[in-house]
């Protein structure tokens, strides 16, 4: 929602979604119905609406996000992923409401997958301190009544730099991107809140632990190559793909058809999602297509 309250597209630059001059109004980059269509139309496989504001506390009143995604399923046939407050809340009047009732809304109103997000970090850290499953979280339930390729799991990691692997207990990597004084590893931070709170717990060890929990598929975003259009972080896909067994979606940093043929020749990852691009139409969903058919990708098209 924007500041006059209407539900609107918009898109970050590093998770900022705010005009950089004038008043910084919320970027407006269109209707999200008629957007999601339209990315139907040039031959999108699925369409992810991930609600970045608004209703936190109460989703299950959320009543704009529903609608947008019952109009939207009777324009758009292919998955339907949504986000945002997908997780177990209280009311105002103090009755409490299960991650699986707020799902099942979102299922009713049309989607096909949840994609949980900073919940999952709360969830992981738990079952990571514990190494107990408790059938009780956002995860374990909703995986189990609609099965895990409905659960998408989305991370919000951010780059660190350490001049030794030792200094931290997260999965590191070598990486070709020295830091600022010259480090040499790097590991990726979760966060939540849309990246404004900070977790001592890597982007890897989430995912692992998630898959572990009943997620079926990981959204993997990336904080520091957000809008930035220079390509994906290829060591964060890597890293992430190679420790799961779960499909990976690689997200942030998509500026040109070659940017989704660099990540699948050099990744794991099984797909890759980009909003920017497609929103401001600098680069179709068909020309993405035509450049990996030319680079002999398996393509859908």
């Amino acid at each position: 929602a924007n500041d006059q309250g209407d539900l609107v597209v918009t898109k970050g630059d590093q998770y900022d979604v705010r005009e950089k001059e004038g008043g910084r109004d919320v970027r407006n980059l269109g209707a999200p119905v008629d957007l999601a269509a339209r990315y139907f139309q040039e031959g999108a496989d699925e369409v992810t609406f991930l609600n970045i504001t608004g209703y936190r506390d109460s989703p299950l009143t959320d009543l704009p996000m529903l609608e947008v995604l019952k109009q939207a399923s009777e324009r758009v046939f292919v998955p339907l992923t949504v986000g945002g407050g997908i997780k177990g809340f209280q009311d105002a009047q103090g009755k409490a409401y299960s991650a699986l009732e707020v799902a099942a809304e979102y299922f009713r109103s049309g989607a096909d997958k949840v994609s949980i997000g900073s919940d999952s970090v709360e969830v992981a850290m738990d079952y990571l301190a514990s190494g107990k499953k408790t059938g009780l979280t956002s995860i374990e339930q909703i995986s189990a009544v609609y099965g895990a390729q409905a659960v998408v799991v989305s991370i919000d990691p951010r780059r660190v730099y350490v001049a030794d692997p030792s200094q931290v207990p997260h999965k590191t990597v070598h990486t070709s991107r020295p830091g600022p004084n010259g480090e040499q590893y790097c590991w990726w931070q979760c966060t939540s809140q849309g990246g404004r709170k900070n977790h001592a717990l890597g982007a890897v060890e989430l995912a692992q632990a998630v898959e572990a929990l009943g997620a079926g598929e990981v959204l993997l975003n990336c904080i520091d190559m957000d809008g930035v259009g220079q390509g994906f972080d290829l060591e964060l896909v890597s890293a992430v793909s190679d420790a799961v067994n779960i499909p990976v979606i690689a997200s942030s940093g998509a500026g040109s058809p070659e940017h989704f043929t660099q990540v699948f020749n050099n990744t794991r990852c099984s797909a890759a999602l980009a909003a920017g691009i497609f929103h401001r139409k600098e680069v179709s969903i068909g020309q993405v297509k035509e450049h990996m058919v030319e680079n002999k990708l398996p393509t859908r098209v």
